[in-house]
């Protein structure tokens, strides 16, 4: 993997390829480590280290629903005592799947011969056997933890002696009787577009990358095209980037017209956790969180959860009153936002091809980070920011932005 400290590879033009065509360039390849995400891969074992979104909790309901996590196919339900439940689809007893299956009190049924299983996978009935309630142990449907909590079912899908604490992130906490929770998992790729595709077809890491990557709001957000958040933004910022306990924040300056500076925060948590404050500048901390969740080694789903008061929520981005889903493919090459710019990449990007600069250390560092994770679940320890003790479930969060008077001469960056 190309980082900032290394020097530019060898793989861009060819030495005796002096004009500099395309002809001869070697095959390129993706960073596997850091995109393949099924079971037994080094980013899918650290994937399953943390308790993963899988869907909004009003989407998880008496009909069972297929969904595709990890590189895992699943069905999610939630049972008549409002118990959210992630199984293993096939049926243990004969392999139909519980797509087909009916949801009771107690748990799923499955359709081709009855056999009843709770959330936690336990079969509760065999009827077409001499005793259907004395099920024995070992009949057993294999199952994920799950949990409810923002507005969001959550599963934990890792080693069961290792599961951590559910984190509470202390923007989200704390709602008040004027506040509630607005939910998104589906289509935060094409804009929060309501009618954009629910997965994206790219690789998880398309995303992650741009979390810790402020310059491209100046070009893609703001220059490139039309103004698509606030004209502040077209200012290119100077930007300091350190680790945290658990990730990489970047602060983004910049001068207002007014004389005073904003100091923006974005946070990135491991393995796949952001905090992007208010595009449009609002004042003060972060009131969102959002996930960028691998569905499998080309496609993710982007889950977010933020705070708003009540009768207030976010829009569906717009130009010329057009939703994304609505927009042909040249206005959308005439104003190319996030989607298209990730998607341009491909389902996975050939990082070694890359060649990284001064302005891509966010991301540097964030790969860094991941790389060191891997390293330590391979060796046989927790990642960070894997919570363990329920004591320090509360994970404060530092992204925002923030006002003041000019303090500092801004530096090129």
């Amino acid at each position: 993997m190309a980082t900032v400290e290394e020097p530019v590879p060898a793989h861009g033009v060819p030495r005796d390829n002096p004009l500099g065509t395309a002809y001869g360039r070697p095959p390129q390849h993706p960073d596997h480590a850091l995109t393949q995400v099924g079971p037994g891969t080094p980013m899918g074992e650290l994937m399953r280290r943390y308790w993963q979104p899988v869907l909004a909790s009003r989407n998880v309901t008496a009909r069972p629903r297929e969904v595709r996590i990890l590189a895992e196919d699943l069905i999610v339900f939630r049972d008549g005592e409002g118990r959210p439940g992630l199984l293993y689809p096939r049926c243990m007893h004969r392999g139909t799947s519980l797509l087909w299956g009916h949801v009771e009190a107690d748990g799923i049924r499955c359709c081709y011969h009855g056999w009843k299983f709770s959330v936690e996978g336990h079969c509760l009935e065999q009827p077409c056997e001499p005793n259907p309630h004395q099920c024995r142990p070992e009949h057993r449907q294999p199952w994920y933890p799950t949990r409810d909590r923002y507005g969001l079912v959550w599963a934990y899908m890792g080693p069961p002696d290792r599961r951590p604490v559910l984190p509470r992130w202390d923007v989200l906490e704390n709602l008040t009787d004027e506040e509630y929770y607005q939910v998104a998992d589906a289509s935060w790729g094409s804009h929060r577009d309501p009618e954009g595709p629910e997965v994206v077809p790219y690789s998880w890491l398309h995303m992650n990358d741009n979390i810790m990557d402020p310059f491209h709001v100046q070009v893609l957000h703001s220059t490139f095209s039309v103004t698509q958040f606030v004209r502040e933004f077209e200012v290119m910022p100077t930007c300091d980037f350190e680790y945290i306990d658990g990730g990489v924040i970047y602060r983004a300056y910049r001068d207002l017209e007014d004389g005073r500076e904003v100091d923006r925060i974005s946070t990135w948590m491991a393995p796949n956790i952001m905090s992007v404050p208010s595009t449009m500048l609002a004042a003060g901390p972060s009131t969102g969180m959002g996930f960028v969740v691998p569905v499998d080694d080309t496609h993710c789903r982007i889950v977010g959860v933020a705070r708003f008061k009540k009768g207030e929520s976010r829009q569906p981005y717009r130009v010329n009153g057009k939703t994304w889903s609505q927009m042909s493919l040249e206005e959308r090459q005439d104003v190319p936002n996030d989607y298209e710019a990730q998607a341009g990449q491909g389902p996975i990007s050939l990082h070694s091809e890359e060649h990284l600069a001064t302005s891509d250390r966010g991301i540097a560092m964030q790969r860094r980070a991941l790389e060191q994770n891997i390293r330590r679940v391979m060796e046989g320890a927790d990642p960070d920011g894997v919570i363990l003790d329920p004591a320090r479930e509360l994970v404060h969060v530092p992204s925002g932005n923030f006002f003041r008077p000019k303090q500092r001469t801004p530096e090129p960056a």
